[in-house]
């Protein structure tokens, strides 16, 4: 039998927006999911809301649970806890799909159409996203943590930054050199100077490295319509291949569907939203270009499933967001793998190579700036053995655990 009989949630100090589901079934089998921000919150909605109606259910039926936890009385059609629990609840579900039928998620979930998926790097550094150090803005002043300490590369020698990420095979990357400059108005304005200023990064890229390699600018929805339409329309000269959560917020597909209206620039969005439903809004108005999902935001597999097809029938592209967590990013990497219109996955290389391998194993191989398909049953990956046993470790467990 496949039913659920517990529910375990971990997080640690040391990664304080991180929060891990574990699953376990009766046929000894264990599901892995993962969330991000505000950990202590999902953790509550898991144990609290979650756990009295999910334990003892078939976790086979994946659809039905998930029909159940994304559509609460309160909390649904966005990207809150009950979004957030129920996502990492679903990645978790699937992990166990696929070892159950001993194949890995993205043959779980109906097949692959390709072997591989383009990657390109988002320019983090190694703390990026961490309490207390997120969206840092880099100066000249900043010393570079490491040989992979992007984000401060990318404000200082961006053009380097390029030639070092060809050289690894990385041929698209990520910056977001103009989030310094919302501060002074609220993102409602943004001067000449500061423009030019923040357009420099993409200037030297194209001076180093031509145009050997995607740019993609991240906005982080720190702007309203005017300051933004600014923004992309300065970045057209430079071949930027998206702007990224331009608008604050992107729930608003009005909008972004005019500042879609004036500028060539491509817009991408939102890891933000959370449900089909939100999906469907924007592409009905017209608001995207790309589209841009965070599975571990946005309803996990199942939901995610169904935005890759939304988008298919609009002709419009996906590519799964990871800035967070490695459950995260391997979940993107299989719904990437099976779904026909992805284009790209997105990846960290300094977390890659530090801390995510702190946590799992089994993270994804990259060659020649692709993602390879994982050929391990379920997601390919598991949690340290020793992860929970941490001294900064906070584990929570309902029903009964192994």
């Amino acid at each position: 039998m496949s039913r659920i009989t517990a529910l375990r949630s971990i997080r640690i100090a040391e990664r304080p927006n991180l929060i891990w589901v574990e699953l376990e079934t009766e046929d000894g089998l264990t599901g892995l999911g993962e969330s991000f921000r505000g950990a202590q919150a999902v953790e509550a909605v898991l144990h609290e809301q979650v756990a009295p109606w999910l334990l003892g259910r078939d976790a086979r039926h994946i659809e039905a649970v998930s029909n159940q936890l994304m559509n609460p009385y309160l909390g649904f059609n966005s990207t809150g806890a009950e979004t957030r629990a129920a996502s990492a609840v679903d990645i978790a579900l699937w992990d166990l799909a696929g070892q159950r039928q001993g194949v890995p998620v993205h043959i779980a979930l109906g097949g692959g159409v390709r072997d591989s998926i383009r990657v390109y790097n988002t320019c983090a550094g190694y703390a990026y996203n961490t309490a207390g150090v997120n969206r840092r803005h880099a100066t000249a002043d900043d010393a570079m943590a490491g040989p992979y300490d992007d984000q401060v590369a990318f404000m200082t020698d961006a053009g380097r930054l390029a030639e070092s990420l060809l050289e690894e095979g990385y041929a698209a990357m990520k910056i977001w050199p103009f989030d310094g400059y919302a501060a002074a108005s609220g993102g409602h304005m943004i001067s000449l100077t500061d423009l030019k200023a923040g357009l420099e990064p993409f200037r030297k890229v194209r001076q180093a490295v031509g145009d050997r390699i995607e740019v993609m600018c991240e906005l982080h929805s720190l702007w309203n319509a005017p300051a933004a339409a600014r923004i992309c329309q300065a970045l057209e000269d430079y071949g930027v291949f998206w702007a990224e959560d331009p608008v604050c917020k992107m729930s608003d597909a009005a909008a972004l569907a005019d500042l879609r209206s004036r500028t060539r620039m491509p817009i991408c969005g939102s890891e933000t939203l959370g449900s089909a439903r939100a999906f469907r809004d924007h592409l009905a108005a017209g608001a995207l270009d790309i589209v841009m999902l965070d599975l571990a935001w946005c309803g996990g597999l199942t939901e995610g499933r169904k935005i890759a097809a939304l988008a298919q029938a609009y002709a419009k592209p996906i590519a799964p967001h990871d800035c967070t967590g490695p459950v995260t990013l391997m979940a993107g990497l299989h719904l990437a793998l099976h779904a026909p219109n992805a284009i790209f996955q997105e990846v960290v290389r300094a977390t890659l190579a530090s801390w995510y391998r702190d946590l799992v194993s089994g993270l994804p191989e990259i060659r020649d700036g692709m993602a390879l398909a994982p050929a391990a049953p379920g997601l390919g990956m598991a949690l340290a053995p020793d992860l929970r046993k941490r001294p900064d470790a906070t584990v929570r467990v309902s029903g009964t655990a192994r």
